[in-house]
């Protein structure tokens, strides 16, 4: 009686314990040994690895933005749990981090247990390259505050490093080189803009995405994107804007470890998310250094040229808006560009030397510049 009550006013509890059952299996697939307690209680409980000295548990939280409201009217829910995975586990990654566990909140305007389960066991997806466990999480309806067709996608990730180990943004020096790493797209940032020039233009996601390259940017910008993004050769426009976000987390673990190995250091990682390079990259740097970038050395994804063409913006714009191409960047000693370009080589599409640290002084007092490098190439 009380739960008929209950779905009168729009909430369908049955419907919430079906879409727990059918995530059930996807994300028990992500619990090791670690995990004491996990789905179905009221908290989960995780050991720490064994072996640690001085452990520091490092945390992170965030959402994946209107990239929702892409998936929601696609019906497309098998990539944005990956973009919610990586915009916190990336984080905890780049205080030199390795995940340990993850929870999610989903919220929703009425629970459709297929859609549902299919969105979590992305998220359970995204754990198990990242290397966590899901271990719990919530999905909440709520009618009358969300459509009916709508949803709201949060995250929160705890990672665990050695306490002399962390990363902490101090440890970059003038002259110490910036290895830049590719995205996959245009990640999780950047939507509300996107909506909006979807809607200015009445552009069709459905639409061929090398079709409408073509019709906006021409001939040869399409022959381009043949030729050097070819995952997207059959892809409409709502699935290039779905690409999930690129997971870091195993890679930058790796390439410390890589250098390391060869008596060379990472001294900061930094990842590309809201306010693109400008808003970042300093982030990895003390407070009297700055970042110069050099935006010849890397690629501009198409997705990027077609959006800002399309909202007349300059590259500048769009590498302050979007990540400009650039998902991940590493701040290494000089001698360790070449070595990590060479880790990076067989584990992420593509990475260049693209920056270098300076002083203020030599940037104009400001913390990111772009220009052509002074220091010396590997």
């Amino acid at each position: 009686m009380i739960r008929e009550a209950y779905r009168r006013a729009g909430v369908d509890v049955a419907t919430g314990e079906r879409a727990v059952e059918l995530m059930r299996a996807r994300v028990a697939a992500t619990h090791g040994p670690g995990v004491l307690a996990g789905i179905g209680g009221f908290g989960a409980a995780v050991t720490l690895p064994p072996g640690l000295r001085d452990p520091v548990l490092v945390s992170a939280t965030d959402g994946v933005g209107t990239k929702t409201a892409i998936a929601a009217r696609l019906r497309r829910f098998d990539t944005i749990g990956i973009d919610l995975v990586a915009m916190c586990a990336d984080d905890v990654a780049c205080l030199g981090a390795a995940p340990l566990f993850f929870l999610d909140y989903v919220a929703v305007g009425r629970v459709d247990p297929e859609a549902v389960a299919e969105l979590v066991g992305s998220v359970a997806a995204g754990c198990a390259e990242a290397g966590c466990a899901l271990v719990g999480g919530e999905t909440a309806e709520h009618p009358g505050i969300l459509e009916h067709d709508e949803f709201d996608l949060a995250g929160f990730c705890v990672g665990v490093v050695e306490r002399d180990r962390i990363l902490d943004g101090g440890a970059a020096r003038p002259g110490d080189a910036i290895v830049g790493i590719a995205a996959s797209g245009l990640h999780a940032n950047g939507y509300s803009l996107v909506r909006a020039i979807i809607a200015e233009h009445d552009l069709d996601p459905a639409e061929p995405y090398l079709a409408l390259v073509r019709r906006v940017l021409g001939e040869a910008e399409m022959e381009r994107v043949e030729r050097d993004e070819p995952e997207h050769l059959f892809a409409s426009l709502g699935e290039v804007l779905l690409a999930p976000t690129r997971i870091y987390v195993p890679h930058l673990l790796a390439l410390r470890d890589g250098l390391e190995t060869r008596g060379l250091a990472v001294r900061g990682y930094a990842h590309v998310t809201g306010g693109g390079l400008p808003g970042n990259v300093p982030r990895a740097l003390p407070e009297a250094l700055g970042a110069r970038l050099d935006p010849t050395r890397w690629p501009l994804p198409g997705v990027m040229r077609l959006f800002g063409a399309l909202a007349g913006l300059d590259p500048a714009e769009l590498r302050a808006t979007f990540n400009g191409g650039l998902g991940m960047v590493a701040v290494v000693e000089p001698a360790a560009v070449e070595p990590a370009l060479a880790l990076l080589a067989g584990r992420v599409p593509a990475a260049w030397w693209v920056g270098e640290v300076a002083p203020l002084e030599a940037l104009d007092g400001e913390r990111y510049a772009e220009g052509p490098l002074t220091g010396a190439g590997p």
